[in-house]
């Protein structure tokens, strides 16, 4: 009879248990054969070399109805576990880092303290490190990629994902994956069309003096705006179509020339460092390749560039003027001969300086 005894216990032993497995404050249904609280751990993937505190003691023998509770070690966060096994039977063990600066980074100590251990969710486990969405985990995992890692983490990157290094790319020990949720977006806005600053000089107005002859008003456009984010943070926008709703209206100024003293190497209510208009040219009481300019400084040297057939040539300001409506520049006629005939009389010409 004692022979029989002992066989049926054999029997009771192995029998399914349901217990109650608490990690990290989550609550886990688990029907299990393992005979402890070590075993039934060890096959859940808990590595209990990370310092977790658990209770009952691991040594505990389990019984059916069992409740086991794992919190995380000393100084870390309460909900920093996370246990995770995807269909595929690859497990993850995430033991989160706790953030101790903005950028996310732990102290030596506490790294030290929460660093899962290689072997720990199986055989052919390893310890990595996985960067998702800007936030560190550090992960003991026995996934053979880290497309697997990513997969059993409950993330599936799309094609815009990016994913360092590739998805097929084989874990070892101490890697660093990084996830980033890269997304594109287009999306339509109003936006503000600056008015333009239409000045005409006069040698009417001492230099300085200058009146606002009509008053310029912004006009509105309808932009389709393609809008890139990478985890949630706006990157770029690139405006791929502008619809203009109401033009804008120009300025119109009438001004003093500036003083043979003084000038500026930006456009007066523009701040533009080129010049599109008409090139005239005068009969001044000295000879070269010299220019007249209402604002540009005395000495500036400007290329001169007739638009219609490309030649150029390169003047120096030594004079103020032109003081005709939409005449940009004024050239001596050995200037304005290296570029056309004087016959011509004005040139459409790009300055630049």
């Amino acid at each position: 009879m004692s022979g029989v005894a002992a066989s049926v216990f054999i029997v009771n032993s192995a029998w399914a248990k349901d217990v109650t497995l608490v990690i990290g404050g989550r609550t886990h249904d688990v029907r299990t054969r393992s005979s402890s609280v070590e075993d039934l751990l060890s096959a859940e993937g808990v590595p209990l070399s990370t310092g977790l505190q658990v209770q009952p003691p691991p040594s505990t023998t389990l019984v059916d109805g069992m409740t086991v509770i794992v919190s995380p070690p000393p100084g870390a966060p309460a909900d920093g576990l996370v246990v995770s096994a995807a269909s595929t039977d690859v497990g993850v063990w995430v033991v989160e880092r706790p953030a101790a600066d903005p950028f996310g980074k732990a102290d030596a100590a506490a790294e030290g303290a929460n660093a899962p251990a290689a072997g720990s969710v199986g055989p052919s486990a390893v310890s990595v490190r996985a960067v998702v969405l800007g936030k560190v985990h550090d992960v003991s995992t026995n996934a053979p990629t880290a497309g697997a890692l990513l997969m059993a983490m409950g993330i599936q990157p799309d094609a815009d994902d990016r994913v360092v290094p590739p998805p097929s790319a084989p874990l070892h020990d101490g890697m660093t994956v990084r996830y980033d949720r890269v997304e594109t977006a287009v999306r339509q806005r109003s936006a503000r069309i600056p008015f333009p600053v239409l000045t005409d000089y006069t040698d009417q107005f001492l230099p300085g003096r200058v009146e606002v002859l009509a008053h310029g008003s912004s006009g509105i456009a309808a932009d389709t705006v393609q809008v890139r984010t990478v985890n949630g943070v706006v990157v770029s926008r690139q405006v791929l179509a502008r619809r203009v709703v109401t033009p804008p209206a120009p300025e119109r100024r009438l001004s003093g020339p500036y003083s043979m003293y003084s000038g500026t190497l930006v456009e007066p209510g523009t701040g533009a460092v080129s010049q599109t208009g008409a090139a005239s040219w005068y009969d001044p009481p000295w000879s070269g390749l010299t220019a007249a300019h209402p604002w540009l400084p005395f000495g500036t040297h400007v290329t001169v560039t007739d638009l219609a057939t490309g030649r150029s040539v390169t003047v120096v300001i030594d004079d103020r003027g032109p003081f005709g409506e939409g005449r940009v520049i004024d050239l001596s006629p050995e200037a304005f001969a290296a570029l056309s005939p004087l016959g011509r009389g004005l040139l459409h010409v790009r300055l630049d300086w």
